[in-house]
């Protein structure tokens, strides 16, 4: 597939995203930015957070972990825990954010504990996020890289700037306002280019002999249950469930960038609505992604298509989907719909990150509600564009030292990053205690550190953590404000239940 091809789509589809933003950005103000005035419908929410959740890495690199015998399905176990994940924020997190009415989440750990607290939480989800969103960016920058740009000569690092400033510009004016319907589009383009990219790949590797499920099912990649070697796989059941429901938690529950579209909903029962009807289609998603990944390992074995290698030798399974999409002389629809549903799923990621990240900082970091208003549209506008600077340069940084698969490096940096926040809110909802500023911060910032200790003088050979390492941050975080709590903050309890201030 030419380039020539490939890059006249992708113009053709950022038209379109700017028409959307044209349109839903008229009239646009902080609250259309920040919160779509709190009046969209829940339905095209749900619909649209379905491509924001999934992402490019999901696109690319969950089907690419189906090849490793280790690995196989197993990733069903944690989405089940992300299912365990969504009532939780459904019925207990969302009801707090509605009744508190907040523009930023984190507000609640400033009510709650203290001025610190909302710093604290804020840093962590922007730290969380840039990382997230950068590795998110740079996979696809990767393959548009690989497979379009340095035909011409292009530098990687202007396929990086050109793709991050189409971001900025649709979504400059209108943020969440129109993000909520330019994801709709984006996760429409992403299911159309899954689906048939199952029934080509299918049909041209298919014999005749036996059924599509039938053939994943006998091939060696279809295991999703693993409850053996708990000590030793990281892969256990009980690991992968417990690991997916706290990733749940942070990634959504306290993630600016997820929740910030559950609180344009118009009250609380319309985003509970949009929570758990996405939560339902989002497994069913991840498991034709995973299908999706057997047929492609299946149709390269077949056919003697090696998997690619990067520099240093490192097998990149993410990359198996484009090299067969785009170079194996598969009838051109496969490739067109492989960019058109990359580039959605990754700029329905990256477009409500970047809206979030500006949100955060102005609102926890800036406190921008308290400033003139006749200032406050120049203060988000600024922010919005130092946000698309700093996104750039961790992607740069990020291209130089990262050569594993992405989505496993975005569930490690959730780990580390998520943890602390999960912590304080934890704390916040299930204690009566009130920690002092001085213990937030450095039981805060010491969790991570406590965390990648254990991490890296644990033997594998004795016990091999796996996606419960954010639990293990949890319970270093909560236990630690729990000591400060009794032995230096010596403040009274407050009266504190579940449904917290």
């Amino acid at each position: 597939m030419s380039p020539e091809i490939i890059l006249t789509v992708i113009i053709v589809y950022f038209l379109a995203l700017i028409i959307i933003s044209r349109i839903t950005g008229k009239g646009a103000n902080n609250q259309s930015f920040f919160l779509a005035n709190r009046s969209a419908p829940w339905a095209l929410v749900a619909f649209g957070m379905i491509g924001s959740s999934l992402s490019g890495v999901t696109f690319i690199s969950i089907p690419g972990k189906v090849g490793a015998e280790s690995d196989q399905f197993s990733y069903m176990q944690m989405v089940l825990g992300y299912l365990a994940g969504y009532v939780f924020i459904a019925y207990v997190l969302m009801p707090i954010y509605y009744r508190l009415n907040v523009t930023s989440i984190y507000s609640y750990l400033g009510e709650r504990f203290g001025i610190a607290a909302n710093k604290m939480g804020a840093a962590y989800f922007l730290l969380s996020r840039t990382l997230g969103s950068a590795i998110r960016l740079l996979l696809v920058a990767q393959v548009l890289d690989a497979f379009v740009f340095s035909a011409w000569g292009i530098p990687f690092e202007a396929t990086v700037a050109i793709s991050i400033m189409l971001i900025l510009l649709y979504t400059f004016k209108g943020g969440i306002k129109t993000i909520i319907w330019t994801d709709t589009l984006q996760t429409v383009f992403m299911l159309v280019s899954l689906i048939v990219s199952i029934y080509y790949l299918w049909d041209t590797m298919n014999t005749g002999e036996e059924s599509l499920v039938a053939s994943i099912s006998e091939s060696p990649y279809s295991k999703i249950f693993f409850f053996d070697q708990f000590m030793t796989s990281p892969h256990h059941f009980a690991k992968e469930f417990i690991g997916g429901f706290f990733i749940c938690i942070g990634m959504t529950g306290m993630d600016q960038d997820m929740m910030q579209k559950n609180l344009s909903c118009k009250n609380l029962k319309a985003a509970q609505k949009n929570m758990m009807s996405f939560s339902v289609v989002l497994l069913l998603v991840n498991f034709l992604f995973l299908c999706l990944g057997a047929i492609l390992f299946m149709y390269a074995l077949k056919n003697g298509i090696e998997i690619p290698v990067s520099e240093s030798g490192t097998l990149r399974t993410d990359l198996l989907f484009p090299q067969i999409a785009l170079k194996a002389g598969l009838p051109v629809i496969i490739g067109l719909t492989f960019i058109i549903g990359l580039v959605a799923a990754a700029y329905s990621s990256a477009d409500s990150a970047m809206t979030a990240l500006t949100t955060s900082f102005c609102v926890d970091i800036l406190n921008i509600e308290k400033k003139p208003v006749e200032n406050q549209t120049k203060i988000r506008k600024t922010v919005h564009i130092g946000v698309t600077i700093v996104n750039f340069i961790v992607i740069l940084i990020l291209h130089k030292t990262l050569d594993l698969s992405a989505i496993g490096k975005i569930i490690v940096f959730a780990g580390y990053t998520y943890g602390p926040l999960i912590g304080l809110f934890l704390f916040g909802l299930y204690t009566s205690y009130k920690p002092g500023d001085m213990s937030i911060i450095i039981v805060s910032l010491l969790a991570p550190v406590l965390t990648w200790v254990i991490m890296f003088y644990t033997s594998k050979d004795f016990y091999a953590i796996g996606a419960e390492l954010i639990l293990l941050n949890v319970l270093i975080t909560v236990v630690g404000l729990w000591i400060c709590s009794i032995l230096f903050d010596n403040k009274p309890k407050i009266k504190q239940g579940i449904h917290a201030v």
